[in-house]
């Protein structure tokens, strides 16, 4: 596929914005559409409630700590190979989550998977820019934040649907088929763009890494009630990457962490309420499964139909 120059003609657009809609969609859902199954997962693997957050937080770690990194190669590899390597990885991590039968190879198998919904992340946004019209952008924006509500809205009713004729294995494998749709209609629609020749930093993306990997880890094990000096030990080493990365990034041109944005009060205060935001629908959407099954007594149906509202 060539590079355009203002999008793509209709009858490419449409088949492109479906492989962008089903990639971030699926990697949207995966946050929330687990939740829901926590503590059937935690039966079926033989752990207890507290161990099985690590299915949720490995895919959110590996997501937090690789989506920078990802769209900064994309400016070396290209936007098209960033999201199609990301969506294989997608797909097939998720087989793996569905074949998985102990916690630590499930933990695994997701921390692959959200490495593939980083790189899906990272770029669904700059080829869309390329596959709408400039007159047709905002619109195009649109539609992909819809996709993206309507997946986190979804996710629990959408759980429930699955265990309520299948196992909690097939939460993973029905990617399998929609993600293979997503990468045959992508390798055959998705645009070619020019790249800006920056080389990719490693070392930057190990800082950067460590940086957001090392400080949300660091918030979770005091959480968990880790001693003191662990999570202050995790969180020194999360500040140390962070000034080292700065320092590194200086006068960059394309710097992979960008805090002069942050000189904005716009796009400061956007940032800060959408983190918040999160955190609190993050909260509630680990812990209201427990809750409601455990608790209230309801089945794994009834708190996906439950949470949907």
């Amino acid at each position: 596929m060539s590079s355009v120059a203002d999008g793509l003609p209709l009858d490419k657009r449409l088949p492109a914005v479906i492989a962008i809609s089903l990639g971030i969609g699926m990697a949207t859902l995966d946050t929330a559409i687990v939740n829901t199954a926590l503590p059937t997962l935690a039966e079926g693997i033989g752990t207890d409630s507290a161990s099985v957050i690590w299915v949720v937080n490995a895919y959110q770690l590996a997501i937090i700590a690789t989506v920078l990194p990802f769209a900064s190669l994309s400016d070396v590899l290209g936007h098209r190979r960033v999201y199609l390597g990301g969506l294989l990885l997608f797909i097939v991590s998720s087989l793996f989550c569905g074949l998985a039968g102990s916690l630590l190879t499930l933990t695994a198998a997701r921390v692959a998977q959200g490495l593939g919904a980083a790189a899906i992340m990272s770029v669904n946004t700059a080829l869309l820019r390329h596959i709408y019209p400039s007159k047709m952008l905002g619109r195009g924006l649109g539609y992909n934040s819809l996709v993206v509500g309507l997946a986190f809205t979804l996710g629990p009713t959408a759980a429930s649907a699955i265990l309520s004729v299948a196992t909690w294995h097939w939460l993973y494998l029905i990617n399998v088929p929609l993600g293979l749709l997503a990468l045959g209609l992508g390798v055959r629609s998705l645009p070619t763009l020019p790249m800006t020749g920056h080389a990719f930093d490693r070392l930057a993306a190990v800082l950067c890494a460590g940086l957001f990997a090392l400080l949300v880890l660091g918030l979770g094990t005091a959480v968990h009630g880790a001693q003191g000096a662990l999570t202050l030990g995790v969180i020194a080493v999360a500040l140390v990457c962070g000034v080292l990365l700065l320092r590194r990034q200086a006068g960059h041109p394309a710097p992979m962490l960008a805090l002069d944005l942050f000189k904005r009060p716009v796009f400061a205060l956007s940032s800060l309420t959408a983190v918040c935001a999160f955190s609190a629908q993050g909260l509630a959407f680990v812990s209201l499964p427990f809750l409601l099954q455990a608790v209230l007594g309801h089945s794994q149906v009834e708190t996906g139909f439950l949470m949907t509202p």
